[in-house]
């Protein structure tokens, strides 16, 4: 019997969908976080599609289907849109697509007509259109197929009862990676019968089959190849990803057309460029969001004020706090309570601390209340069926939901942020915007009922179709409402909610995770393959959310959540809570607050390493927590690692997620030599270690060849100028760096105010050389006044000179520090450390 690949997943999920099935209706736990039972497709009735009629366009061709078209668009040399829709049909496009069909270049192509096929050719990629029965399979440029249709009974794609779907073939050799946020302890997601409807999933656990987020995007994996899918369908759809059997998988949606989009790598990174192309790039984050945030549902104000003191005299780095619904007045959006007022005050007056405040689309129903009047007034609000106001209970009682759908009603939305930023609010935090709505019955499951709608009444979007597009719209909102308070102020906006393409405006969490070491487990997998899904700035509740760490676990977890690209310590208020333990640093006592400020003062030493991954993130949408098959997806071992990943380019983090573990196997991708990044012993790649990992050490290696950049650390981001650049550097033959720099605050980047140096160390016979070329300088407000070459695993030097200049040797690394042409060696460490003017412009040669 061929079973197929993670068959005993496959069993799991089956189990699962069955529990959902049969408690649908019932308000227990599971229901309660879980929509309505899913929708099958009825394989049986599926369509049988052939081609009737060909019609050649100027990107592509259109064909005649009979009771459908479909049409095969070339956006680029190897990206492709496929549609199939009802006779008549316009085709779509969602509110998640970016660049829009007229603004890509059509590439050069041939269109090939023969007896039973019709093919489309660019440089790059072919494209095969099978005509009876209709089929679409896509080639590379040797002839080799990447991905292909799946014929089963003449029946590839089409509608079923209304549902678009599509058959793939694959193979058990092919691996699924992406899809957006989804639970799980794993990062393949093959084998796994996957949904996509945005739901209020409060302590979700790793077999919880919907979460927050919609993003219908994957990355495909076969023969070391990578090629990616998104379907852009906003209906609640579903991805059985070999799970029936290891020769074909297929999507579907609830509803909606079918549409879909084709990427062709060959790398990973390729496909998610390429993704992002279409759905947006994130913009440039203030610097400020990068360091470390603090936050808790329940903070009094004083509290508030009282923990960002302490992070201070404890010298543990903070940038910023948050604050939850309780700083509204009873929950009303745009309104304070003065005590929360107050503190924002306190808090803006200590240096360097910023502030978020929490945001709910629930508008409270008070007829006294001036925002439910005014979108009242204004026919601002989502409709029952019977075009009445929706009206449901969340945080603030009985409330109305905004229609983001409407334009006016982003307008205004955007409009009332002046009541947070005039009190000195620097980002906005987004929340319960699937949207959630506290009913739970045979009709409504956790949102607004499934025939409600959005829109007008000419034109309405019923709420199957807005779902999941309702915190996208939001997101959109919100970041405008920095453009017209907070002009040439980077945005910050985090939302629990997204689809694709949100990335263009807002960081993502993954939502009420809960304290207990599975959760802790699944934030790697999971973060990884939003980063695939094109969302670089996530990360999850350190400690989590629901419930109470104890202290091993709250000290794993600050080991890996000082390295989430978002990096925030949050959790549930004590009224939900049998442990009324805090969750700052120093509540799990002196070991635990040791640790915690260890590895916070190694994320802010790094802020200029990881400031430069978050532009290369904006350029490319390449993610900044990468697993290890984003950069090593020729080496096969790298296709199922859960548990390790890369944080950037050059640094792999092995963190311990299990209880009372001391020490763990790591796997060193092969292709480039390692060094443990705290000892200095290096290894090859293509091995796999055993090492010691006690509570309070975090296992990390660096590709050899690599360089990180670096600084001193500070209390919060802006604290010192960035005057000594410290170029930590892992040498075999050759490494170079091009670092980034602008203010880390203004759009002025945008104009061209940024400056651009690369460094390139060489080792040639008995010397190692250092030079440097500023690529771009624009920004004139950079203080930089010395590069700290710090070599790794060096020898000695006989002398160091730069043209006729020699290097003067210094005591102790603290003399070399404000002292250019100097250098130290640290004998015991085996580390050298040469100190160059930022101007240099000769090349400094290590002999």
């Amino acid at each position: 019997m061929n079973l197929p690949k993670k068959y005993l997943k496959m069993i799991a999920s089956a189990s699962l969908a069955a529990t959902i099935c049969l408690s649908a209706g019932a308000p227990n736990a599971l229901a309660v976080t879980q929509p309505e039972a899913d929708t099958p497709l009825a394989q049986e009735n599926l369509q049988k599609l052939s081609v009737q009629g060909i019609e050649k366009l100027s990107n592509g061709v259109k064909l005649d289907l009979g009771s459908n078209d479909a049409y095969i668009r070339l956006f680029d040399k190897d990206f492709v849109k496929v549609s199939v829709l009802n006779k008549g049909e316009k085709e779509f496009e969602s509110r998640g697509i970016a660049k829009k069909e007229s603004e890509w270049d059509t590439p050069a192509f041939k269109a090939i007509e023969s007896k039973d096929t019709y093919t489309l050719k660019t440089d790059e990629l072919t494209v095969e259109i099978k005509l009876k029965p209709f089929g679409v399979r896509f080639l590379d440029k040797q002839g080799n197929v990447i991905n292909e249709d799946y014929v089963n009974q003449d029946k590839t794609s089409g509608y079923e009862n209304g549902k678009p779907y599509v058959f793939k073939k694959t193979d058990q050799n092919e691996d699924f990676y992406g899809f957006g946020e989804q639970a799980g302890l794993e990062f393949n997601k093959r084998g796994d019968s996957i949904g996509m409807w945005n739901t209020d999933a409060y302590a979700y656990t790793k077999d919880t089959k919907y979460v927050y987020t919609s993003i219908p995007f994957f990355i495909g994996l076969k023969d070391k190849k990578a090629y990616g899918i998104f379907f852009d369908n906003t209906h609640r759809s579903y991805y059985e990803m070999g799970t029936e059997s290891d020769d074909y998988y297929y999507f579907y949606a609830n509803g909606g057309k079918l549409t879909y989009y084709f990427a062709y790598g060959p790398e990973i990174s390729d496909v998610v460029d390429r993704y992002t192309d279409l759905t947006g790039k994130m913009e440039a984050p203030p610097e400020w969001s990068l360091g470390l945030h603090q936050s808790k549902w329940g903070y009094t104000a004083d509290e508030i004020v009282n923990i960002a003191k302490t992070y201070r005299e404890k010298q543990i780095p903070l940038d910023t706090m948050h604050f939850d619904i309780d700083y509204m007045d009873g929950y009303r959006v745009f309104t304070w309570n003065e005590q929360y007022k107050q503190a924002l005050k306190q808090l803006k007056s200590m240096p360097g601390f910023h502030a978020i405040a929490i945001n709910d689309p629930a508008v409270k129903q008070d007829e006294n209340y001036r925002m439910y009047q005014e979108g009242t007034k204004n026919d601002y609000w989502a409709k029952n069926a019977d075009g009445s106001t929706f009206i449901g209970p969340v945080w603030p009682g009985d409330s109305a939901f905004p229609d983001f759908s409407k334009q006016e009603v982003r307008d205004w939305w955007a409009k009332n942020h002046d009541t947070l930023f005039n009190e000195g609010i620097d980002g906005i935090w987004n929340d319960m915007n699937e949207p959630a709505v506290f009913i739970d019955n045979d009709k409504m499951y956790h949102t607004l009922p499934l025939d409600a709608y959005f829109g007008t009444e000419d034109n309405k979007i019923m709420h199957t179709e807005y779902h999941n597009l309702y915190g996208h719209d939001e997101a959109d909102a919100t970041h405008q409402a920095f453009k017209i308070h907070k002009p040439g102020t980077r945005p910050f906006v985090l939302t629990r909610d997204m689809y694709a393409g949100t990335q263009r405006w807002a960081a993502l969490w993954t939502g009420d995770s809960e304290s207990n070491w599975e959760h802790l487990q699944m934030s790697i997998p999971m973060i990884s393959n939003i980063g695939l899904s094109g969302v670089s700035f996530v990360g999850t509740d350190i400690g989590g959310f629901a419930k109470r760490p104890d202290a091993e676990l709250f000290a794993r977890w600050i080991e890996v959540g000082a390295f989430y690209p978002f990096s925030r310590i949050h959790y549930d208020s004590d009224a939900k809570s049998e442990i009324k333990q805090g969750q700052e640093p120093w509540a799990f006592g002196p070991e635990v607050e040791k640790i915690s400020k260890k590895y916070i003062d190694l994320r802010y030493q790094l802020l200029p390493y990881l400031y430069n991954e978050f532009k290369e993130a904006t350029d490319s949408g390449k993610p900044v927590h990468q697993p290890l098959v984003y950069q090593f997806q020729h080496d096969e071992k790298t296709n199922d690692i859960s548990d390790q990943y890369m944080f950037g380019d050059s640094m792999m983090l092995a963190p311990v997620i299990t209880k009372g573990q001391t020490s763990r196997s790591v796997y060193l991708p092969q292709g480039v030599n390692w060094t443990d990044y705290w000892t200095g012993e290096e290894y090859k790649g293509g091995q796999t270690l055993t090492v010691d990992a006690p509570l309070g050490h975090l296992p990390i290696f660096v590709k050899k060849d690599s360089m990180i950049p670096n600084r001193d650390v500070q209390q919060y981001t802006s604290e010192k100028p960035l005057t000594n650049l410290v170029l930590d550097t892992y040498l075999d033959k050759n490494a170079s760096y091009t670092f980034y720099e602008d203010d880390g605050a203004t759009e002025d980047y945008k104009q061209g105010e940024y400056n651009e140096t690369s460094f390139e160390v060489e080792r040639k016979g008995n010397k190692i050389a250092f030079k440097q070329k500023q690529e771009v300088k624009n920004f004139k407000e950079s203080k930089l006044e010395q590069y700290t070459l710090k070599l790794n695993n060096a020898e000695k030097p006989s002398r160091i000179q730069a043209g006729n200049s020699k290097y003067q040797e210094v005591g102790s690394l603290a003399e070399s520090q404000g002292k250019t042409n100097t250098f130290f060696y640290d004998a015991k460490a085996k580390v050298l450390y040469v100190s160059i003017p930022a101007d240099e412009k000769k090349e400094v040669q290590i002999r």
